[in-house]
């Protein structure tokens, strides 16, 4: 397992939920909801700087089939941008089938109401994308998911 900060990114129409883990790769934690929209990448560049991140994931939303949709295609888009932003920092798209759900499920088992959670259930979903991120390091040993060229 490499040593070093991950920073997990659930991209949204309208929010992008951002988690941390430990320099350790053992906990992944919420950092905060970006707005989606125009400044959305340079805020999570900074992010990724303040966090001396050797990694950033990126969720890539598929389909239970496990096939690409209009969703895919954006999450790509925006993540080949962020990796011209961070660079020399890799970016990584992982499967995030199932996070929104596994998150949501989450909160409302420890009582936060589905109102109240709209504003946490991005970061929640982050942090469920880089705790399946990690363990898949910790398992086989590789960086999870695919490489993302910049652009």
């Amino acid at each position: 397992m490499r040593r070093g900060r991950r920073i997990s990114v659930d991209v949204g129409d309208a929010r992008i939920g951002v988690a941390s883990c430990d320099p350790d790769g053992l906990l992944a934690t919420p950092v905060e909801t970006v707005p989606a929209g125009g400044k959305a990448r340079a805020r999570i560049a900074a992010i990724v700087a303040e966090y001396e991140a050797i990694e950033v994931v990126v969720g890539l939303p598929r389909s239970l089939s496990g096939k690409e949709g209009p969703a895919a295609a954006k999450v790509r888009t925006f993540a080949g941008g962020l990796a011209a932003l961070v660079a020399p920092v890799p970016v990584r798209l992982v499967d995030e089938r199932m996070s929104t759900v596994t998150a949501t499920h989450g909160l409302r088992a420890s009582g936060v109401k589905s109102k109240k959670g709209r504003s946490v259930i991005d970061q929640a979903a982050a942090v469920v994308i880089l705790q399946s991120a990690l363990e898949t390091e910790r398992v086989s040993g590789n960086p999870p998911g695919e490489s993302v060229e910049p652009s």
